[in-house]
């Protein structure tokens, strides 16, 4: 008998088992469908040495000690600024939006943060209520700008054109009046110093915890005695798609090596005008790998394919209402996560959410509860983890 079924072996998973089995002393069965752990954040060296992110870039940024904290007792961290150009009008620039990318655009030599506000505030389009992705840029930026970085990008990226998204889409991109070309500017940004899957299995490395990869939960939650439940997957699927499904973009990645020590200027390259793919990323830039060869990434967004993106729009949120509520009303399910909450977060958001989900499991149930079982059960528990490949 396990004490804890944890579906998901990404952040929300991994952080959560790891805190019932220290913490709590509980019995863990962590599974993931997936061959590995580390969810999207899983790294791994290719043929040639190359230390790469099997899904896409993942940038560690947080403005939250706690969360960088915790998970400082998995990793040691190297120091990364995340910058960022996009391929405008032929030229690269950086992105976010600032004076230095409006400058080059334009061929002017705006010098003040006063210039920049003047500037782009003769631009912006007044908009009486700001709903959509579209109304957030043009209301700051005017409608060239929008057209040049964001509705292109944005309708490959989603498959909707901004002006039919929710208005959270772009807000989460600010626009700068300073030289600032960080991507990022929370307090904490840094880089697993060994990768993310040393630090997740670092992470999961306790005698409680047990882990079944290329396991279903539907396949195995009938067939391994537990007494409660994790989920970090589609909550739509855990609820038999009962008021139909919660639409998703995905991703496809096109992973090449390349005979040169460097590819591009900066670790990502964006292309809101041109190309299928949206962006291609060097991984040396955020490993700090030395190596003679360089691996890139071209990432382009699709319609089917694993889960990646809740697309934010007012009938998708009224419909994960219904499953909220369901949720709420299983008992011994926790839903934690991007996918079980329909949210997108971040990596130290979900982090910080799977924190906040322990420390409430640990005020409500009370520890030091039988967890043995016979051996004869857990015998047949170990067979079949073994079992797995």
């Amino acid at each position: 008998m396990f004490d804890w079924l944890v579906v998901g072996a990404g952040f929300a998973g991994s952080v959560l088992a790891e805190r019932l089995a220290t913490q709590r002393g509980e019995r863990v069965l962590l599974i993931d469908r997936r061959p590995h752990i580390g969810g999207n954040a899983y790294d791994r060296y290719n043929e040639q040495g190359l230390l790469i992110h099997e899904y896409g870039p993942h940038i560690f940024h947080t403005n939250s000690d706690m969360v960088l904290d915790h998970l400082s007792q998995f990793t040691t961290w190297r120091p990364y600024t995340h910058r960022v150009l996009g391929s405008v009008d032929g030229r690269l620039v950086p992105i976010p939006i600032n004076r230095t990318t409006v400058n080059r655009l334009y061929g002017l030599s705006l010098e003040t943060e006063e210039e920049m506000e003047t500037w782009l505030a003769a631009r912006a389009e007044p908009v009486e209520r700001i709903e959509t992705s579209e109304d957030v840029v043009v209301s700051k930026v005017g409608r060239e700008l929008y057209e040049k970085f964001f509705r292109g990008y944005t309708r490959k990226q989603w498959g909707l054109d901004p002006s039919e998204l929710d208005k959270s889409v772009t807000a989460r991109v600010p626009t700068r009046t300073d030289t600032d070309d960080r991507y990022f500017a929370d307090k904490h940004q840094v880089m697993p110093e060994h990768g993310y899957t040393r630090m997740f299995q670092a992470m999961v490395a306790h005698p409680n915890i047990t882990v079944m990869l290329q396991a279903d939960y539907r396949q195995i939650r009938d067939l391994i005695p537990h007494r409660r439940v994790i989920y970090t997957g589609q909550i739509d699927e855990f609820f038999d798609f009962r008021f139909g499904r919660l639409p998703y973009r995905s991703l496809r990645f096109e992973h090449r090596t390349i005979d040169a020590p460097r590819h591009q200027d900066v670790a990502v390259v964006n292309y809101p005008q041109t190309e299928e793919f949206t962006r291609v990323t060097e991984y040396k830039y955020l490993t700090g790998q030395e190596h003679p060869k360089t691996a890139i990434t071209y990432e382009y967004p699709t319609a089917d394919g694993d889960p990646y993106y809740p697309v934010p729009r007012p009938e998708n949120q009224e419909r994960y209402g219904l499953y909220e509520a369901l949720a709420r009303a299983t008992p011994d399910v926790w839903f934690v996560g991007r996918l079980a909450t329909y949210r997108y977060y971040n990596m130290d958001q979900v982090v910080g959410q799977a924190l906040a989900t322990f420390r409430r499991i640990d005020e409500k149930l009370p520890r030091g509860g039988d967890t043995g079982s016979g051996s004869k059960a857990w015998n047949g528990v170990r067979a079949v983890v073994a079992a797995q490949p």
